[in-house]
């Protein structure tokens, strides 16, 4: 399971072997309201998804003890991380390393240099992406229900907010559709996932899904 974070954001897992591109794009993706964890390497990586399930993840392909291609097999090969949105952020940029890259199991092949902006695009597009895959998945009945033990209450803007997070939108979009401060989303979210005492974004829509408030 995911580990709670505060307004529970959406978390990134960064995965790359050069500590000052770990640096850049870290402090770019958190400036931009993700919560970023980061590995050096595949082996690393596949260690903290036994413990923490990321919304998504950006990895390198060349790196030392597993590459990129062995980790994303890894992770495609396994039901409980299957589904995750991975983008894989190279320095390989012919029309070969690509397909290679996308075969393997990547969603989006970057490469590197990179515009920044162009990053924080394609992060927020795949995770829109993932959360209309969730959302078919479960009006076709191909996954297990949330279970909730309880009636949930939602006040009326948390119903509101709610039904962006199933959309799939950040807590900084959803403050900037209801004009209020992204801090004020975030405490919304906190206050549901208290609610109903679920783990993170990704259940909370699934259940506001299931539950006919999305």
């Amino acid at each position: 399971m995911k580990d709670s974070t505060p307004g529970d954001q959406k978390q990134l897992l960064l995965i790359d072997d050069d500590p000052n591109l770990i640096l850049l794009v870290k402090d770019y993706l958190e400036f931009r309201g993700y919560e970023v964890k980061t590995a050096g390497n595949g082996r690393e990586a596949l260690d903290m998804l036994e413990n923490t399930t990321p919304d998504m993840i950006i990895c390198d392909v060349m790196m030392p003890e597993m590459d990129g291609h062995a980790f994303v097999r890894h992770v495609r090969g396994n039901p409980s991380t299957e589904w995750i949105p991975i983008l894989f952020l190279s320095a390989k940029g012919q029309s070969q390393d690509r397909v290679k890259g996308l075969n393997t199991g990547a969603d989006v092949y970057m490469v590197k240099p990179f515009e920044p902006e162009e990053l924080v695009a394609q992060v927020e597009s795949s995770l829109k992406q993932a959360s209309r895959l969730i959302k078919q998945q479960i009006k076709g009945g191909g996954s297990p229900a949330i279970q909730v033990p309880f009636d949930v209450e939602l006040t009326p803007t948390e119903l509101r907010v709610v039904q962006f997070v199933a959309r799939g939108m950040a807590n900084r979009e959803i403050a900037n559709e209801l004009q209020v401060s992204q801090r004020t989303i975030e405490s919304h979210v906190s206050n549901m996932l208290g609610k109903t005492g679920l783990n993170n974004r990704t259940e909370l829509a699934r259940w506001a899904i299931e539950n006919n408030k999305a």
